[in-house]
């Protein structure tokens, strides 16, 4: 059996619970990822810029009643690859069951 590599951008803990969340909520603002994951502020927008970066997400910025607002969308790459990610989990998991 060969084994599927696993994307290093979703195999991450909070990126892949960012992911999890977007793909139920299609968006979210900051603060509920925050609240959602127990994620640090600071530690949240670190992993949401990567996963900007790679264009699973969007991030827009913007001002709500005079405060910040940043809200995140996922995009088509990103369900996608979360997918494929998901995908290649259960290759994994379903490889002990197959016999040869």
């Amino acid at each position: 059996m060969d084994f599927k590599d696993l994307d290093p951008v979703l195999h991450s803990q909070l990126r892949l619970a960012i992911m999890s969340i977007l793909l139920s909520e299609e968006e979210a603002e900051f603060t509920l990822l925050k609240e959602k994951t127990n994620a640090t502020a600071g530690n949240l927008s670190v992993q949401i810029n990567k996963l900007r970066d790679v264009a699973y997400i969007t991030v827009v910025k913007q001002f709500k009643d005079n405060y910040p607002q940043t809200i995140c969308k996922i995009t088509a790459a990103g369900r996608k690859a979360f997918e494929n990610y998901v995908n290649s989990i259960q290759g994994y998991l379903n490889a002990g069951k197959r016999k040869a």
